[in-house]
Protein backbone atom coordinates (compact mmCIF):
# COMPACT_ATOMS: atom_id res chain seq x y z
CA UNK A 1 0.00 0.00 0.00
CA UNK A 2 1.39 3.38 -0.97
CA UNK A 3 0.89 6.46 1.17
CA UNK A 4 -0.39 8.24 -1.96
CA UNK A 5 -3.41 5.91 -2.19
CA UNK A 6 -4.10 6.42 1.50
CA UNK A 7 -3.93 10.20 1.14
CA UNK A 8 -6.34 10.05 -1.79
CA UNK A 9 -8.94 8.47 0.53
CA UNK A 10 -8.62 11.34 2.99
CA UNK A 11 -8.76 13.91 0.18
CA UNK A 12 -12.04 12.34 -0.94
CA UNK A 13 -13.41 12.76 2.60
CA UNK A 14 -12.16 16.21 3.69
CA UNK A 15 -12.73 17.00 7.35
CA UNK A 16 -14.31 13.59 8.01
CA UNK A 17 -13.28 10.46 9.87
CA UNK A 18 -12.46 7.46 7.72
CA UNK A 19 -12.72 4.14 9.52
CA UNK A 20 -9.80 1.77 9.61
CA UNK A 21 -12.12 -0.96 8.35
CA UNK A 22 -13.10 1.09 5.28
CA UNK A 23 -9.47 1.89 4.51
CA UNK A 24 -8.59 -1.79 4.82
CA UNK A 25 -11.36 -2.75 2.40
CA UNK A 26 -10.62 0.00 -0.10
CA UNK A 27 -6.90 -0.65 -0.20
CA UNK A 28 -6.93 -4.40 0.41
CA UNK A 29 -4.62 -4.38 3.42
CA UNK A 30 -4.82 -5.22 7.11
CA UNK A 31 -5.75 -2.76 9.85
CA UNK A 32 -2.19 -3.06 11.15
CA UNK A 33 -0.81 -2.02 7.75
CA UNK A 34 -3.12 1.00 7.79
CA UNK A 35 -1.85 2.02 11.23
CA UNK A 36 1.77 1.70 10.07
CA UNK A 37 1.11 3.92 7.05
CA UNK A 38 -0.61 6.52 9.23
CA UNK A 39 2.47 6.57 11.47
CA UNK A 40 4.70 6.93 8.41
CA UNK A 41 2.71 9.94 7.25
CA UNK A 42 2.85 11.47 10.73
CA UNK A 43 6.63 11.13 10.70
CA UNK A 44 6.82 13.43 7.65
CA UNK A 45 4.51 16.10 8.97
CA UNK A 46 0.90 14.96 8.44
CA UNK A 47 -1.34 15.25 11.50
CA UNK A 48 -4.30 12.95 12.20
CA UNK A 49 -6.95 12.67 14.87
CA UNK A 50 -7.42 9.02 15.76
CA UNK A 51 -10.63 7.65 17.31
CA UNK A 52 -11.19 4.01 18.23
CA UNK A 53 -14.82 4.35 17.22
CA UNK A 54 -14.61 6.65 14.20
CA UNK A 55 -11.22 5.93 12.64
CA UNK A 56 -8.82 8.59 11.37
CA UNK A 57 -9.31 12.20 10.30
CA UNK A 58 -6.66 14.20 8.48
CA UNK A 59 -6.10 17.41 10.46
CA UNK A 60 -3.29 19.04 8.51
CA UNK A 61 -0.76 18.37 5.78
CA UNK A 62 2.91 19.32 5.89
CA UNK A 63 4.03 22.66 4.55
CA UNK A 64 5.87 21.83 1.33
CA UNK A 65 8.08 24.39 -0.36
CA UNK A 66 7.30 25.17 -3.98
CA UNK A 67 10.04 26.36 -6.32
CA UNK A 68 7.61 28.37 -8.53
CA UNK A 69 6.21 30.07 -5.41
CA UNK A 70 9.68 30.82 -4.10
CA UNK A 71 10.70 32.35 -7.43
CA UNK A 72 7.50 34.38 -7.66
CA UNK A 73 8.14 35.93 -4.23
CA UNK A 74 11.89 36.40 -4.71
CA UNK A 75 13.07 39.97 -4.17
CA UNK A 76 16.77 39.22 -4.66
CA UNK A 77 18.31 39.31 -8.13
CA UNK A 78 21.26 36.93 -7.78
CA UNK A 79 20.74 34.96 -4.58
CA UNK A 80 18.23 32.20 -5.29
CA UNK A 81 18.02 32.93 -9.01
CA UNK A 82 18.52 29.18 -9.57
CA UNK A 83 16.94 26.72 -7.12
CA UNK A 84 17.49 22.98 -6.77
CA UNK A 85 14.78 21.44 -4.55
CA UNK A 86 14.94 17.96 -3.01
CA UNK A 87 12.57 16.08 -0.75
CA UNK A 88 15.37 14.40 1.19
CA UNK A 89 19.17 14.51 0.96
CA UNK A 90 22.13 13.53 3.09
CA UNK A 91 23.34 17.14 3.23
CA UNK A 92 22.59 20.19 1.07
CA UNK A 93 26.27 21.15 1.49
CA UNK A 94 27.38 18.09 -0.47
CA UNK A 95 25.02 18.78 -3.36
CA UNK A 96 25.90 22.47 -3.54
CA UNK A 97 29.61 21.62 -3.57
CA UNK A 98 29.09 19.24 -6.49
CA UNK A 99 27.17 21.93 -8.39
CA UNK A 100 29.91 24.47 -7.66
CA UNK A 101 32.56 22.12 -9.03
CA UNK A 102 30.44 21.75 -12.17
CA UNK A 103 30.44 25.52 -12.63
CA UNK A 104 27.08 26.55 -11.15
CA UNK A 105 26.92 30.35 -10.82
CA UNK A 106 26.91 32.44 -7.67
CA UNK A 107 23.50 32.48 -6.03
CA UNK A 108 22.64 28.88 -6.91
CA UNK A 109 20.51 27.56 -4.05
CA UNK A 110 19.98 23.99 -2.84
CA UNK A 111 16.97 23.39 -0.59
CA UNK A 112 15.81 20.13 0.97
CA UNK A 113 12.68 19.31 2.93
CA UNK A 114 14.77 16.95 5.04
CA UNK A 115 18.43 16.22 5.68
CA UNK A 116 19.50 12.76 6.74
CA UNK A 117 22.97 13.89 7.78
CA UNK A 118 22.89 17.65 8.24
CA UNK A 119 26.04 19.05 9.77
CA UNK A 120 27.04 22.15 11.66
CA UNK A 121 30.26 23.68 12.92
CA UNK A 122 32.90 21.39 14.45
CA UNK A 123 31.31 18.41 12.64
CA UNK A 124 28.22 18.43 14.85
CA UNK A 125 24.94 16.99 13.63
CA UNK A 126 21.87 19.13 13.01
CA UNK A 127 18.26 18.06 13.62
CA UNK A 128 16.57 18.47 10.21
CA UNK A 129 13.10 16.85 10.16
CA UNK A 130 10.94 16.94 7.07
CA UNK A 131 8.89 20.00 6.23
CA UNK A 132 9.49 21.86 9.49
CA UNK A 133 12.64 23.87 8.93
CA UNK A 134 14.77 25.52 6.30
CA UNK A 135 17.74 23.41 5.28
CA UNK A 136 19.63 25.04 2.44
CA UNK A 137 23.05 25.78 0.98
CA UNK A 138 24.07 28.48 -1.47
CA UNK A 139 27.08 28.98 -3.73
CA UNK A 140 29.07 32.19 -3.31
CA UNK A 141 31.94 33.19 -5.59
CA UNK A 142 33.51 36.23 -3.88
CA UNK A 143 36.63 37.83 -5.37
CA UNK A 144 38.40 38.05 -2.01
CA UNK A 145 41.52 36.46 -0.51
CA UNK A 146 41.01 33.25 1.43
CA UNK A 147 41.83 34.88 4.79
CA UNK A 148 38.70 37.04 4.45
CA UNK A 149 36.41 33.99 4.40
CA UNK A 150 35.46 34.28 8.12
CA UNK A 151 34.04 37.74 7.38
CA UNK A 152 31.43 36.11 5.13
CA UNK A 153 30.30 33.94 8.03
CA UNK A 154 29.69 36.99 10.21
CA UNK A 155 27.96 38.78 7.33
CA UNK A 156 25.61 35.82 6.84
CA UNK A 157 24.74 35.80 10.55
CA UNK A 158 23.92 39.51 10.44
CA UNK A 159 21.70 39.09 7.38
CA UNK A 160 19.82 36.16 8.87
CA UNK A 161 19.37 37.83 12.26
CA UNK A 162 18.11 41.09 10.75
CA UNK A 163 15.71 39.26 8.46
CA UNK A 164 14.30 36.90 11.11
CA UNK A 165 13.82 39.73 13.60
CA UNK A 166 11.83 41.62 10.97
CA UNK A 167 9.69 38.67 9.86
CA UNK A 168 9.05 37.07 13.27
CA UNK A 169 9.35 40.05 15.66
CA UNK A 170 11.17 37.69 18.05
CA UNK A 171 14.13 38.83 20.20
CA UNK A 172 16.87 37.09 18.21
CA UNK A 173 20.56 37.83 18.81
CA UNK A 174 23.93 36.60 17.58
CA UNK A 175 26.32 34.59 19.75
CA UNK A 176 29.88 34.80 18.42
CA UNK A 177 30.62 33.96 15.76
CA UNK A 178 27.39 33.02 14.02
CA UNK A 179 24.87 31.19 16.23
CA UNK A 180 21.42 32.76 16.41
CA UNK A 181 19.75 32.55 19.81
CA UNK A 182 16.43 33.35 21.44
CA UNK A 183 16.74 33.70 25.21
CA UNK A 184 19.93 31.65 25.17
CA UNK A 185 18.59 28.82 22.98
CA UNK A 186 19.86 28.18 19.48
CA UNK A 187 17.45 28.49 16.54
CA UNK A 188 19.82 28.52 13.59
CA UNK A 189 23.13 27.17 12.42
CA UNK A 190 25.45 28.65 9.79
CA UNK A 191 28.33 26.75 8.19
CA UNK A 192 30.55 28.22 5.47
CA UNK A 193 32.97 25.86 3.72
CA UNK A 194 35.55 27.35 1.38
CA UNK A 195 37.55 26.04 -1.55
CA UNK A 196 40.58 28.08 -2.59
CA UNK A 197 43.32 28.11 -5.18
CA UNK A 198 46.46 30.29 -5.13
CA UNK A 199 45.25 32.09 -1.98
CA UNK A 200 42.00 33.12 -3.69
CA UNK A 201 38.57 31.73 -2.97
CA UNK A 202 37.23 29.61 -5.81
CA UNK A 203 33.86 29.35 -4.14
CA UNK A 204 32.18 29.23 -0.75
CA UNK A 205 29.28 26.95 0.17
CA UNK A 206 27.10 28.70 2.75
CA UNK A 207 24.91 26.26 4.65
CA UNK A 208 21.94 27.60 6.59
CA UNK A 209 19.74 25.63 8.97
CA UNK A 210 16.76 27.40 10.54
CA UNK A 211 14.51 25.63 13.03
CA UNK A 212 11.23 27.19 11.92
CA UNK A 213 8.22 25.06 12.82
CA UNK A 214 9.79 22.27 14.87
CA UNK A 215 7.96 21.25 18.04
CA UNK A 216 9.46 20.05 21.29
CA UNK A 217 8.79 16.44 20.33
CA UNK A 218 11.12 16.83 17.33
CA UNK A 219 14.14 17.23 19.60
CA UNK A 220 15.87 14.71 21.85
CA UNK A 221 15.03 15.52 25.47
CA UNK A 222 18.66 16.28 26.29
CA UNK A 223 18.72 19.10 23.70
CA UNK A 224 15.67 21.04 24.87
CA UNK A 225 17.62 23.22 27.28
CA UNK A 226 19.95 24.33 24.47
CA UNK A 227 17.77 24.63 21.34
CA UNK A 228 14.39 25.95 20.30
CA UNK A 229 12.46 26.83 17.15
CA UNK A 230 10.73 29.96 15.93
CA UNK A 231 7.40 28.24 16.44
CA UNK A 232 8.13 27.24 20.04
CA UNK A 233 9.44 30.73 20.83
CA UNK A 234 6.29 32.20 19.28
CA UNK A 235 3.99 30.29 21.61
CA UNK A 236 3.11 27.52 19.17
CA UNK A 237 2.20 29.65 16.16
CA UNK A 238 4.22 28.74 13.08
CA UNK A 239 5.70 30.78 10.26
CA UNK A 240 5.59 30.60 6.47
CA UNK A 241 8.91 29.21 5.29
CA UNK A 242 8.68 30.77 1.82
CA UNK A 243 8.41 34.24 3.35
CA UNK A 244 11.40 33.58 5.60
CA UNK A 245 13.57 32.30 2.74
CA UNK A 246 12.80 35.09 0.28
CA UNK A 247 13.18 37.86 2.86
CA UNK A 248 16.47 36.44 4.08
CA UNK A 249 17.91 36.06 0.58
CA UNK A 250 17.06 39.68 -0.18
CA UNK A 251 18.68 40.93 3.05
CA UNK A 252 21.69 38.67 2.51
CA UNK A 253 22.19 39.89 -1.05
CA UNK A 254 21.97 43.55 -0.02
CA UNK A 255 24.60 43.12 2.70
CA UNK A 256 26.82 41.05 0.40
CA UNK A 257 26.76 43.79 -2.24
CA UNK A 258 27.48 46.38 0.48
CA UNK A 259 30.41 44.28 1.64
CA UNK A 260 31.78 43.94 -1.89
CA UNK A 261 31.58 47.73 -2.33
CA UNK A 262 32.45 49.12 1.12
CA UNK A 263 34.37 46.32 2.79
CA UNK A 264 33.84 44.79 6.22
CA UNK A 265 33.47 48.00 8.26
CA UNK A 266 29.68 48.38 7.94
CA UNK A 267 29.20 44.68 8.76
CA UNK A 268 31.17 45.04 12.00
CA UNK A 269 28.82 47.79 13.16
CA UNK A 270 25.72 45.74 12.36
CA UNK A 271 27.11 42.56 13.97
CA UNK A 272 28.03 44.33 17.19
CA UNK A 273 24.55 45.89 17.43
CA UNK A 274 22.94 42.43 17.24
CA UNK A 275 25.43 40.52 19.40
CA UNK A 276 24.49 38.92 22.72
CA UNK A 277 28.15 38.00 23.36
CA UNK A 278 29.70 41.43 23.88
CA UNK A 279 30.43 42.94 27.28
CA UNK A 280 29.51 39.70 29.05
CA UNK A 281 32.07 37.57 30.95
CA UNK A 282 32.84 34.45 28.93
CA UNK A 283 35.14 31.49 28.71
CA UNK A 284 36.60 30.94 25.26
CA UNK A 285 38.05 27.55 24.45
CA UNK A 286 40.63 28.00 21.70
CA UNK A 287 43.02 25.52 20.04
CA UNK A 288 45.79 27.14 22.10
CA UNK A 289 43.98 26.97 25.44
CA UNK A 290 41.25 28.58 27.53
CA UNK A 291 40.77 32.34 27.81
CA UNK A 292 38.63 33.97 30.47
CA UNK A 293 37.60 37.53 29.76
CA UNK A 294 35.01 39.93 28.37
CA UNK A 295 34.50 40.17 24.57
CA UNK A 296 34.40 43.86 23.68
CA UNK A 297 34.08 43.89 19.88
CA UNK A 298 35.31 42.72 16.51
CA UNK A 299 38.57 43.81 14.95
CA UNK A 300 38.94 44.75 11.30
CA UNK A 301 39.42 41.12 10.25
CA UNK A 302 36.33 39.85 12.07
CA UNK A 303 38.21 38.29 14.98
CA UNK A 304 36.92 38.80 18.51
CA UNK A 305 38.69 41.26 20.80
CA UNK A 306 38.64 40.03 24.40
CA UNK A 307 39.69 41.97 27.51
CA UNK A 308 41.33 39.56 29.93
CA UNK A 309 41.07 39.69 33.69
CA UNK A 310 44.44 41.49 33.97
CA UNK A 311 43.21 44.31 31.69
CA UNK A 312 45.16 43.26 28.60
CA UNK A 313 43.41 42.44 25.33
CA UNK A 314 43.78 39.43 23.08
CA UNK A 315 42.48 38.69 19.58
CA UNK A 316 40.61 35.40 19.17
CA UNK A 317 40.16 34.02 15.67
CA UNK A 318 38.55 30.68 16.47
CA UNK A 319 36.99 29.42 19.68
CA UNK A 320 34.04 27.81 21.33
CA UNK A 321 32.32 30.29 23.62
CA UNK A 322 31.54 28.38 26.79
CA UNK A 323 29.47 29.20 29.83
CA UNK A 324 30.09 32.68 31.24
CA UNK A 325 32.55 32.88 34.08
CA UNK A 326 30.69 33.26 37.41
Amino acid sequence: MSTNRLLELFEQNPGEYVSGELISQQLGVSRTAVWKQIKKLESIGYQFDASRRLGYKLISSPDTLSVPELLSQMKSKIFGSSIHWFESVDSTQNIAQKLAEEGAPEGTLVIAEQQQNGRGRMGRGWVSPQGKGIWMSMILRPSTPIHFAPQLTLLTAVALCRSLRRVTELPIGIKWPNDLLIEGKKISGILLESTAEDERLRYVIAGIGISVNLEKTDYPDEMLNKVTSLRIANGGDGFDRTTIITDFLHEWEQLYLLYCEKGFGPIITLWEALSVSLNQPARLITPQGTIDGVPIGLDASGALTVRKEDGSTVIVFSAEMGEPVR
